[in-house]
C-alpha cells in the first residue's frame, strides 16, 4: 500500500474529497497502472457524484488489476447508481468470487440484486455480508435497505436501529428511519428526523425528501380524485339514462369525496408545518413548477366537486374528472425533474437518447440504401 493511497484514503474518510482526489491523481502520475489507486479514485469521484467519471476510473482499475475484488465491487457500486443493475450484479458477483470472505463485496452484491428487484437474492447476500462482520454499520444499513425495498418495514426498522445503536450520528440511518416514518404517515416524527439529518449534513440537505408531505399529498389526491370522479360521472350517466335518484347520490358522493380529499391533505400538511413549503422553492425547476401547478389544479378540482355537490351542476363533476389527466401529466413532469437532478439517472437518460439517435441514423441509412437498390440486380 503506497503512501499516496494511505493519505488519500484518510482524507476521503474525513470527507475531504477534493484533497483526496488531488493526492490520488498525483500518485497515479507516478504509477498509472496502480489498481488500488484507481479504485480509490473511482470511490472519491462517486462520493462527489461524478458517476460517469467514477465508472471510467473503476473500469480502468479492473483493467489494471483484474484479480482485485475491490475494483470489481467499486465498478458495481457505480453501475447501480447509473441504473445498470444487470451489469452491476455481474460485477458484484465477480467481486464476491475473487474475495469470498469480504463482507463489503457481499453487501455490494446485495445492493445490486435489490436494484435488479431480486429481493430474495439480495436478502441472502446481505445476511452473508453481515455474518462476516456482525457489527458493521454498513452491513446493518444494507439489510435495512433490502428489507425496506421488499416492503418489510418492521425488519428494516430493527436493522436501522441496530446500526444507530453502534453509530448514533449516522445520517443515512437517521434518514431511513425518517422515511419509514413517512411511509407510515407519522408526519411529525418524520419531519423531526429529517431536520436532524439536515443538521448532521448541512452542506448537502436532502430537499426532495423534506418536501415529501407535499409530494405525498399530491400523489394520494391524484389517485383519489381520478377514482372518485369516475364514480361520480358514472352515477350521473346512470341518473340521466336509467335511474334518476342516482344523480342525487352522485352529489352526495361528490361531497364525501371533496371532504375526504381535503381531510387527507390536512392530515398530512398540518403536522408537517412550514418546512416542506420552505424547501419547495429550492427544488429543481421542473419539480417546483409541477408541484405548484398540481396543487393549484387539485384546489380547483375540489372546488368543482363542492360546486356539484351544492348546486347539482353536472358539468362541474365532468370538469373535475377532466383535470385528472392533467395531474398525471404533471406527475410525469415531476419525475422527469427529479431524474434530471440525479447524475446517475441523467446519464442514463442521455445514454438512452444517444442509443435512440444512433438507431434512427442507422435506420435512415438502411432505408436509403434499400430505396436505391436496383430491383433488376
Amino acid at each position: 500500500m503506497t503512501d499516496s493511497y494511505r493519505r488519500a484514503h484518510h482524507l476521503a474518510q474525513a470527507g475531504r474529497y477534493e484533497d483526496a482526489e488531488r493526492i490520488v491523481r498525483a500518485g497515479l502520475a507516478e504509477e498509472p497502472g496502480d489498481g488500488r489507486l484507481l479504485t480509490l479514485l473511482a470511490s472519491v469521484l462517486r462520493m462527489r457524484r461524478e458517476y460517469p467519471a467514477a465508472l471510467a476510473a473503476a473500469e480502468s482499475a479492473v483493467a489494471a488489476s483484474p484479480h482485485l475484488g475491490d475494483a470489481h465491487a467499486e465498478r458495481a457500486e457505480n453501475l447501480i447508481l447509473l441504473i445498470r443493475s444487470r451489469d452491476a450484479v455481474a460485477a458484484a458477483t465477480e467481486a464476491v468470487r475473487l474475495d469470498q470472505l469480504s463482507a463489503a463485496a457481499h453487501l455490494v452484491l446485495a445492493r445490486a440484486l435489490a436494484a435488479a428487484h431480486d429481493h430474495e437474492g439480495a436478502r441472502a447476500a446481505a445476511a452473508r455480508g453481515l455474518s462476516l462482520d456482525p457489527r458493521s454499520v454498513e452491513g446493518l444499513l444494507t439489510v435495512a435497505e433490502v428489507e425496506r425495498d421488499a416492503g418489510n418495514r418492521e425488519a428494516a426498522t430493527a436493522a436501522v436501529r441496530a446500526a444507530l445503536a453502534i453509530e448514533p450520528e449516522n445520517s443515512y440511518g437517521r434518514w431511513m428511519i425518517a422515511m419509514i416514518d413517512a411511509e407510515r404517515l407519522r408526519v411529525r416524527r418524520s419531519m423531526r428526523g429529517l431536520r436532524d439529518v439536515a443538521r448532521i449534513s448541512p452542506a448537502r440537505p436532502d430537499l426532495i425528501s423534506m418536501t415529501w408531505p407535499i409530494r405525498g399529498v399530491l400523489s394520494g389526491l391524484r389517485r383519489g380524485l381520478f377514482v372518485g370522479a369516475v364514480i361520480v360521472c358514472a352515477l350521473l350517466l346512470v341518473g340521466h339514462w336509467w335511474w334518476s335518484p342516482a344523480a342525487t347520490f352522485a352529489r352526495i358522493v361528490s361531497a364525501v369525496l371533496a371532504a375526504v380529499l381535503a381531510g387527507f391533505a390536512a392530515r398530512v400538511l398540518l403536522p408537517a408545518g412550514r418546512l416542506p413549503w420552505r424547501c419547495l422553492p429550492l427544488l429543481p425547476a421542473l419539480m417546483r413548477r409541477s408541484g405548484y401547478a398540481a396543487f393549484a389544479v387539485l384546489v380547483v378540482a375540489v372546488a368543482l366537486l363542492v360546486l356539484h355537490a351544492a348546486a347539482g351542476w353536472w358539468p362541474a363533476a365532468v370538469l373535475a374528472l377532466a383535470l385528472a389527466p392533467v395531474l398525471w401529466a404533471l406527475s410525469l413532469v415531476e419525475m422527469l425533474g427529479a431524474g434530471l437532478d440525479d447524475p446517475g439517472i441523467r446519464h442514463a437518460l442521455r445514454s438512452l437518447g444517444g442509443e435512440f439517435r444512433e438507431w434512427w441514423v442507422t435506420t435512415k441509412r438502411d432505408l436509403r440504401d434499400a430505396w436505391k437498390d436496383d430491383p433488376k440486380s
